[in-house]
């Protein structure tokens, strides 16, 4: 366990290292000019030089990026060029709020995947199947944007149930955690389906439903549990991709978390947010991986960490 871990730790700081130099070149690349955006646009030439000069950004890439990386080692992410804080601190301010939202979108993505997943196993070939499955097909292909407008729309405005957006009651989460859930569901509802029909087809099942179990019994006790392992490396990877995904949904619900904080590091093209952002995202992949891979044994004995 120890070497595996070992292991797996470099191999994450390797991932992070290529995630920060990817990310970097790409910004370094981009047209738009910070030091523009800082001065402002009544600002002369010789004003968006200094501050340019002031910032490092006239040096040369590599200059730059050992910079930023000297600085990542010591857990310095850097500091906002328009907010004048610190990047980890604005990053801690808002983490609670995504962390908040992303393990609610998850509880309603399981709920709604799973249980659609299951049914359609259960009724293989027959016409919920198909519906359930096309439905599936609808929820994932659906852009963010539109059911969470929509669901504004009916559940906000129309019916009144739920407020507009903000933060802060279980009331607030309720849209936005369920418009996450319903695009994700479609993932697990395929995925669902597709390992319980393979579990349904294995000669223990046939012993079990011999055995006269009800058939409830044999789905929950003895299919689910050996079904369900695609689904936890997928709960790993929904992790950082919640962490980093979830910029729309945050903007129309006017959510106070990381994601919303990327949107407006972007528009202000405020490069320490977006790199400390990305950062933040892809250590929440890895990590959610790893924990994924570390919980797989303990549902399946029959898995060995190599």
């Amino acid at each position: 366990m120890a070497v595996y871990l070992a292991r797996r730790l470099v191999q994450a700081v390797l991932i992070l290292i290529g995630v920060s130099l990817i990310t970097f070149v790409l910004l370094y690349l981009l047209p738009a000019d910070p030091a523009r955006q800082i001065a402002g646009r009544t600002a002369t030439a010789a004003q968006v030089a200094n501050i340019r000069s002031q910032l490092g950004l006239d040096q040369p890439f590599f200059v730059q990026y050992a910079r930023y990386l000297g600085h990542l080692v010591q857990g310095d992410l850097g500091r906002s060029y328009l907010q004048r804080s610190e990047v980890a601190d604005l990053i801690w301010a808002r983490l609670p709020a995504s962390l908040l939202l992303m393990l609610a979108a998850i509880v309603c993505e399981l709920v709604l995947g799973l249980t659609m997943g299951i049914l359609a196993a259960v009724r293989r070939g027959r016409a919920s199947d198909h519906a359930l499955m096309v439905t599936s097909f609808v929820t994932v292909s659906a852009p963010q944007f539109v059911v969470g407008l929509l669901l504004l729309y009916v559940f906000a405005v129309k019916l009144g149930w739920f407020p507009i957006g903000g933060y802060g009651t279980f009331s607030h989460l309720v849209l936005p955690a369920l418009t996450l859930g319903i695009l994700g569901a479609g993932w697990y509802a395929r995925m669902m389906r597709s390992s319980m029909v393979d579990v349904l087809r294995q000669d223990y099942m046939r012993t079990a439903r011999a055995k006269g179990l009800k058939r409830w019994t044999i789905l929950l006790r003895h299919a689910l549990p050996n079904a369900i392992l695609p689904i936890i490396a997928m709960i790993g990877i929904d992790i950082g991709l919640f962490m980093s995904g979830i910029v729309v949904v945050e903007s129309v619900f006017g959510w106070p978390g990381i994601g919303q904080l990327a949107w407006q590091a972007i528009q202000r093209v405020d490069l320490p947010i977006i790199m400390g952002v990305t950062l933040v995202s892809a250590l929440a992949i890895v990590m959610g991986n790893l924990v994924a891979d570390l919980v797989a044994p303990f549902v399946d004995p029959r898995i060995k960490l190599q």
